[in-house]
């Protein structure tokens, strides 16, 4: 079985969802578990914010180059407010810090989006699976599969009961068309995911979000289940692809603009196009995000990053240019 990555609902090459910046009113604060506070959010003309669906997510700008993204974990159907949710991380790399210890109400924020690399696709039944703060996406996701009337369970798991958030509103979720089973790790250890997945059920789509381990997990206990079966999202890159050989420099061609730069080993598409004066949107840098997603118009990438599904990489329309290489002397970009 492979892991499936959902085709994504926004189109990232270049339509204006990608293109616009929004400015947000951060309006409230909460603290909604040991270590997480969420974001309420507003457009700060006033106006209504863009529609979205469960399993997207915003880049959100944190000052200065510090760009990260964040699952949005409120109601689609509320256009007045956005919510997400942020894990402090004190070993991360900046951006959890800056929500914890420097936003406050009334500041206006810089964002992107919304961008869905995670989108519900139709089924007969869910499953959800999430890991600590990999709760967040599936927050709106079970709440559209007890309105739309679709069964569904949820297994969601955590350190401790005190780390966990949201677990009032799951509370309230459980018993409406599906099952909420809380997992603490302390109260009653790892999930058990082999048993939990042990009969394929027809019909059955699984999404699963969380730490890299869990996902690993879920891979393996899945892996009996019909292929795309598994649905992930990660917060983190899985270790890249095996290389074609040796690194080796290669040449890049931004198609709009003719010009070429050379890409030397240890540097980055992106940085390489940006010695020359082109600069692509980019965010995680770690090819997760999708943020940099680029049509590929002549050439054969090697994919290095962790959203593209099996089928999106042997067709090789688009790559991450943050991670991506080339495994030839040359490719033309749409830039």
């Amino acid at each position: 079985m492979t892991i499936s990555t959902n085709p994504r609902t926004t189109d990232l090459l270049g339509d204006d969802t990608r293109a616009s910046t929004l400015r947000l009113l951060v309006r409230q604060l909460r603290w909604e578990s040991d270590g997480v506070v969420s974001l309420l959010l507003e457009n700060a003309d006033g106006g209504e914010l863009p529609e979205w669906e469960p399993g997207a997510h915003l880049d959100l700008h944190l000052g200065g180059a510090l760009v990260r993204q964040f699952s949005l974990c409120g109601a689609p159907s509320n256009r007045r407010q956005w919510r997400i949710a942020v894990l402090l991380e004190p070993v991360g790399r900046g951006g959890s810090h800056a929500v914890h210890t420097q936003l406050h109400p009334g500041m206006v924020l810089d964002a992107r989006g919304p961008r869905n690399n995670f989108s519900l696709r139709p089924a007969g039944r869910y499953r959800f699976v999430a890991g600590g703060i990999g709760i967040t996406p599936i927050l709106a996701m079970v709440a559209h599969a007890r309105e739309s009337g679709i069964p569904w369970s949820l297994v969601y798991g955590g350190r401790m009961r005190s780390s966990m958030a949201f677990l009032d509103e799951f509370a309230a979720h459980s018993g409406a068309g599906g099952e909420v089973t809380v997992h603490p790790q302390d109260e009653a250890g790892l999930l058990p995911l082999q048993e939990l997945f042990e009969q394929v059920e027809p019909d059955t789509l699984i999404y699963a979000c969380g730490p890299e381990p869990l996902l690993a997990a879920m891979q393996d206990a899945t892996a009996h289940w019909p292929a795309g079966s598994l649905v992930v999202e990660r917060f983190s890159p899985v270790a890249p692809a095996a290389s074609s050989g040796a690194e080796a420099a290669f040449e890049v061609e931004a198609a709009a603009s003719g010009l070429t730069v050379t890409v030397e080993p240890g540097v980055s598409i992106v940085r390489a196009l940006e010695s020359v004066g082109i600069f692509p949107e980019t965010s995680c840098e770690e090819g997760i995000c999708g943020t940099c997603e680029t049509r590929v118009l002549s050439g054969t990438p090697e994919h290095r990053d962790s959203l593209l599904s099996d089928d999106e990489r042997e067709a090789n329309e688009t790559m991450m240019i943050c991670v991506g290489r080339c495994r030839g002397e040359r490719l033309v970009l749409d830039l």
